[in-house]
């Protein structure tokens, strides 16, 4: 230490070192006085912050013992098992084989069938009513037989209500004390598993307009709990107190939010079934005639996103329909309608794929000035065994008959060889989708709202990460920041959205795709872009955008397969292919600012082996030639329109 030269000098320093500390408490003292009265952004950038989007799966198509098909065909579990399954228990199926879910879902649906409501339970049980009906009485016997004969029963059943042959003994609507019991068991349901945060559930309904055969199902679903939805029943579809239209539909949707202050919506059922009615260019509940306005804004308004995928098939294209797309032949059901009363032509086609329904929605808004089907797209699984399973490994079957055996993939389905109509075995049923929801929260209130804005995708069962921005202004180098999502948002609008005119430049689109952590690789991105001329034709192109492995494109865009690791005799697969995350900004190369477009990112995974393939070596049996047993599992987001 260095020593003052004399008593006084460091007498004076004593005092100036002794000011110097009173200053700096001073300072300290006032200092938070100061801090209070500042006005500028706070230090940490998590206060003001919006929420993070999180990616939530769920089911939003599911059928229990309480729907007359299902239980009908010996499905005995109740909307308080497929709840407790939904959320990770281990329960029992319908034949007894114990089943688990690898990963619980996050949100869930019951919607059993809002015709006949209380029907399945007084027929097993031989009520009078019911006994006093021949029809009636025969049902009791074949449904109680279980098995072959319940299953013949089950289509006959489907087939009497799809042409309007139900005796009036068994038509069960509201009003019916047994109806009303059903719906009041489904609300309470719904409540009892809701837990905001963890497990969230819905009340909802299916609708179950069927046309002669012909599938205009629509899932109902409310955002609301339990003291707004027992306001109502189910809108049915027998007249006169229900009806097959969808516009009476519409209207009982926009009269239950008028009375109760409620908010509800719809989702179609995917269309292969519906024999062309699924989006029609004219009215065919009002002698063909052209579509309205009216029409237009009401379904616009009321069905927000479409069901592209389920267990009955893949519904987003066709290969007759994309001629250039490789991948269009995927889960393909096009034999006929629900009831096989009807076999399908080439014309139905563009009125049941969820790409040409895009296009003939533009193709309306320019004679309408409002898009019908300005939809975005959402899985399910439209189980009617109460276990919604979605995994190639774990696939529990649409019906009951068909749960995990060693003679399922043969199983005869419907036919109509009348009309030269096969129909189709078990093979041919699909293992997924599921819905994927971008929300700030897992609740009804966020989760009914993604919905709404349409900020979905469908994935045929992986939880694939899916993000699809579209903008004017992205940098190349936005795919390499850590908070893409976020130059997303304030970039541009995220999927379901309608992008904005902005002169002639060509959009950008920042798409990220992440593996299903517990799944397969990815194989590429492709961009899907539909758009119609100023004379009203109709067009659609791909674009690979982003693939794995260092393949490069040929002249015609088109890009060499990923490879094939799938090991059949296990069954297994290798991720040393593909890639585990894909991310890309993509310009669209050929944009028009004067046409209309809307544009969907779908992404692939690498192969893997399919439902049948696992039934294959589990039961030791040799699946027919003709039984597909390698998948390309996929995702598929919504789109994102321009309109100039």
């Amino acid at each position: 230490m260095q020593l003052l030269s004399s008593p006084g000098t460091f007498f004076k320093a004593s005092r100036v070192a002794a000011s110097l500390l009173l200053v700096h408490a001073a300072a300290l003292t006032l200092a938070p006085l100061a801090r209070a009265a500042d006005t500028s952004a706070p230090y940490s950038p998590n206060v003001t912050a919006a929420p993070d989007r999180q990616v939530y799966f769920g089911d939003t198509h599911v059928h229990t013992g309480l729907s007359a098909d299902a239980g009908g065909s010996g499905t005995r579990l109740m909307p308080e098992d497929a709840y407790r399954f939904a959320r990770g228990e281990e329960v029992r199926s319908n034949t007894g084989q114990p089943v688990k879910l690898r990963r619980p879902y996050d949100f869930f649906m019951i919607t059993d069938h809002s015709d006949g409501m209380g029907l399945i339970s007084d027929i097993l049980q031989g009520t009078p009513n019911v006994m006093a009906d021949p029809k009636g009485k025969r049902y009791h016997e074949d449904f109680n037989a279980g098995g072959q004969q319940a299953a013949d029963a089950m289509f006959r059943l489907i087939a009497e209500f799809s042409q309007g042959q139900t005796p009036d003994a068994l038509l069960y609507q509201p009003g019916v004390a047994a109806y009303t019991k059903v719906w009041e068991r489904l609300v309470a349901a719904a409540e009892t598993f809701n837990d905001p945060g963890r497990f969230t559930t819905f009340i909802a309904y299916e609708w179950t307009s069927l046309v002669k055969g012909n599938n205009l199902h629509r899932n109902v679903i409310f955002r609301d709990n339990a003291d707004k939805a027992l306001e109502v029943v189910p809108f049915t579809t027998t007249p006169p107190i229900g009806s097959r239209n969808p516009r009476d539909l519409w209207s009982w949707m926009a009269a239950y939010e008028e009375d109760t202050g409620g908010d509800v919506t719809a989702i179609p059922h995917n269309g292969n079934l519906s024999n062309g009615m699924m989006f029609p260019l004219r009215d065919d509940f009002d002698n063909g005639k052209e579509l309205d306005a009216a029409y237009a804004k009401s379904r616009m308004t009321w069905e927000r996103i479409y069901e592209v995928t389920q267990y009955k098939g893949d519904g987003e294209a066709h290969p007759l329909l994309s001629v250039d797309d490789e991948f269009a032949d995927f889960e393909t059901w096009d034999f006929g309608n629900l009831d096989v009363s009807e076999a399908k032509t080439a014309a139905m086609l563009p009125g049941e794929y969820a790409r040409s329904g895009l296009l003939r929605g533009l193709q309306l808004q320019q004679t309408l000035g409002v898009n019908p089907y300005q939809f975005g797209f959402q899985g399910a699984t439209d189980t009617h065994t109460g276990l919604s399973t979605a995994d190639e490994d774990n696939y529990f079957a649409k019906f009951t008959t068909t749960e995990p055996s060693a003679k399922r993939t043969t199983h005869a389905g419907k036919s109509n060889p009348d009309l030269g109509i096969d129909g189709f075995t078990g093979w041919m049923y699909n293992a997924g989708g599921i819905t994927a929801v971008w929300a700030e929260q897992n609740t009804r209130t966020a989760i009914f709202d993604a919905m709404e804005r349409r900020e979905t995708y469908a994935t045929t069962g992986p939880r694939i990460a899916l993000r699809f921005f579209g903008g004017w202004s992205f940098a190349d180098d936005d795919a390499n920041a850590p908070d893409l999502a976020r130059k997303g948002y304030e970039k541009g609008v995220p999927m379901g959205s309608e992008l904005p005119a902005a002169g002639a430049k060509a959009p950008g689109f920042l798409i990220s795709a992440l593996r299903d952590p517990l799944g397969a690789n990815l194989d590429r991105i492709q961009v899907v872009k539909g758009w119609v001329t100023a004379e009203g034709e109709a067009k659609e192109h791909i674009y690979n955008v982003a693939w794995s492995d260092e393949r490069k494109l040929d002249a015609k865009g088109k890009l060499p397969s990923v490879g094939n690791t799938v090991d059949l005799s296990i069954p297994t697969w290798s991720n040393s292919i593909g890639a585990s995350e894909l991310v890309i900004v993509w310009r669209d190369p050929d944009f028009d600012a004067s046409l209309a477009a809307f544009y969907y990112v779908r992404v692939l995974e690498i192969p893997t082996p399919r439902w049948t393939a696992y039934d294959a070596v589990r039961f030791g049996v040799e699946a027919p030639e003709e039984v597909t047993l390698i998948t390309q599992e996929r995702a598929y987001s919504s789109p994102i329109w321009y309109t100039p």
